[in-house]
């Protein structure tokens, strides 16, 4: 990124945080010796042995009024937009876990969660990714703080204290042991069997020693004492703090060479290199602009011709490779042409007097030629789903060209506006953001059954329907005649590759789908693992037994 700082200017260094936060030899306060138990009992009640769904609001709202409680009120965390985003999709990814329970919801949901305690750790923060790795630093160095400020009882005698100190030290070694014993049962299928063996007689031991509690039980209650020390106490962590606040969101003119995503550092050795000339270097882009926009304009003019009017495929025609191999390729073209945009604006030749309009223009029209780029892979892609159906990587393709087409007017901002390329990478995470809470906001394997259940379609994957949660099934109870009206039905196997299948077996399937699904409905559940449209779903199939 380029640096907005003068020649000889000195680094901003990151502000403190202005909240009570833990040191190695600063106790945990008041609240938090409260909150800690408190979200640790909350953590196992909502979480163990359940699945995904009103339990996670209830847990946000939880670290979210955590948060609050724990800022005092003239903190700067109070003062930043970004925080209160935060705020605002952890709630809503919440929110949405409760509505649907998917996978898009639950991961939107913990990275506003990592996103709200960047923010909390360093109010000044603005890159997404930065906040998600301060938090993530900050939560693997929590409850070891909180395990080194326990102190043993007093008035117990030496031994007592001794056996404290012994026992503390142990925690860490236990924690090696344990990420090594993870990595080997993935890699050994032979020592995940055997440490399963033991493991299993480790825990009927226990069993039998603590009936209420099981091996698997005591580990989920340390994940859970580690997840709610990292929501709750907050160690400080500078590094991504001070490293951005190296950036400016414009570039300034620099009389010596300067790192187009960082900060230009003194440096002798650069006296004796020669400095590119700006003349040559704007002939160099000038001569890159004016090839590849002829080159694109051609490509441009054929998809035109050929996807834009009246796109029919012809007999035969392979569409899915069309469209796979197709879209991959002209997406890398497009973000290989955004990444060589970037180069050429990276420094002085926003200040070429004499060629920056020339230069400005060339590398506008490209943009606007790679945006058109843009719209024939949304053609392409549209018209695999007309033909073909909707899956997720078709669902997926649509965003990431929302995406794309913010990012290419970003890209106009960074040649009209000399901004920095951190800006543009400030810009186009907090877009990534809203494509993700998007994506939880949409009840996107319902739609595609009800889209891809439609007897036009030649061919449809029954096994990749009949795969998806149980609230799809009203939609496939719904619409089973289409199974005896297509002409053909595909399932997969378990070599990942698909075999045409029968109406009867796929109706079958279903059958058995079905009678699991209102099996698992009829069961009594915890209202921990609660989600609207479960619930929808389960009513709709009581009433069509």
């Amino acid at each position: 990124m380029e640096t907005s700082l003068q020649p000889g200017a000195e680094w901003p260094a990151a502000s403190p945080v202005t909240f009570a936060t833990t040191t190695p030899h600063t106790p945990i306060t008041k609240a938090q010796k409260v909150l800690l138990p408190l979200g640790m009992v909350l953590f196992d009640w909502l979480f163990w042995q359940e699945t995904g769904g009103l339990n996670m609001l209830v847990f946000t709202v939880f670290v979210v009024a955590a948060q609050l409680v724990l800022l005092p009120r003239v903190a700067a965390v109070r003062r930043s937009g970004y925080f209160w985003l935060a705020v605002v999709g952890t709630l809503f990814s919440g929110a949405m876990m409760a509505v649907y329970g998917s996978g898009a919801a639950a991961l939107a949901c913990w990275v506003s969660v990592l996103l709200l305690l960047g923010y909390v750790n360093q109010p000044h923060l603005k890159l997404v990714l930065y906040a998600a790795l301060t938090a993530a630093s900050s939560a693997a160095q929590a409850w070891l703080r909180v395990l080194r400020g326990l102190r043993a009882p007093r008035h117990r005698g030496a031994g007592v204290r001794r056996s404290w100190f012994y026992g503390r030290l142990l925690v860490v070694p236990l924690v090696i042991l344990g990420a090594f014993h993870l990595l080997f049962a993935i890699a050994n299928p032979v020592y995940d069997q055997l440490s399963g063996r033991v493991l299993a007689l480790l825990g009927d031991w226990l069993a039998r020693l603590i009936p209420d509690i099981s091996l698997a039980h005591l580990l989920f209650v340390f994940m859970g004492f580690v997840v709610v020390t990292g929501a709750l106490v907050v160690v400080p962590v500078y590094v991504f703090a001070d490293h951005e606040s190296r950036f400016g969101e414009f570039i300034r003119r620099q009389r010596d060479r300067v790192a187009s995503f960082g900060v230009r550092r003194p440096d002798f050795r650069l006296k004796n290199v020669r400095v590119l000339d700006l003349r040559k270097e704007f002939y160099a882009a000038a001569a890159v602009f004016g090839l590849v926009n002829v080159l694109l304009l051609v490509v441009n003019a054929i998809d035109i011709r050929w996807l834009w009017f009246g796109f029919e495929p012809a007999p035969g025609f392979n569409l899915m490779q069309f469209v796979h191999e197709g879209t991959y390729v002209l997406i890398f073209s497009i973000l290989l042409a955004m990444g060589i945009v970037l180069w050429f604006f990276r420094r002085n030749l926003n200040f070429y007097q004499p060629g920056l309009r020339w230069l400005r223009g060339g590398a506008t029209v490209w943009v606007v030629q790679n945006a058109v780029l843009a719209v024939s892979v949304g053609l392409r892609n549209y018209y695999y789903i007309l033909h073909c159906g909707v899956a997720y990587k078709r669902i997926g393709v649509c965003f990431f060209l929302l995406l794309v087409f913010f990012g290419l007017a970003t890209v106009l901002l960074k040649i009209w506006q000399r901004r920095s390329a951190y800006s543009l990478v400030r810009l186009n995470a907090l877009a990534a953001y809203a494509v993700l809470l998007m994506l939880a906001a949409g009840n996107w394997e319902v739609w595609m059954a009800e889209y891809n259940l439609q007897a036009r379609f030649r061919s449809i994957d029954i096994g990749f329907l009949l795969n998806m949660p149980n609230r799809v099934l009203p939609v496939l109870q719904a619409r089973r005649a289409v199974f005896n009206q297509v002409s053909q039905l595909t399932a997969d196997t378990y070599y990942g590759t698909y075999r045409v299948i029968e109406a009867a077996e796929a109706q079958r399937r279903l059958d058995v789908a079905l009678a699991n699904a209102r099996a698992a409905y009829a069961a009594p559940t915890d209202w921990q693992s609660f989600t609207w449209a479960d619930y929808e779903a389960g009513q709709q199939l009581r009433g069509h037994e």
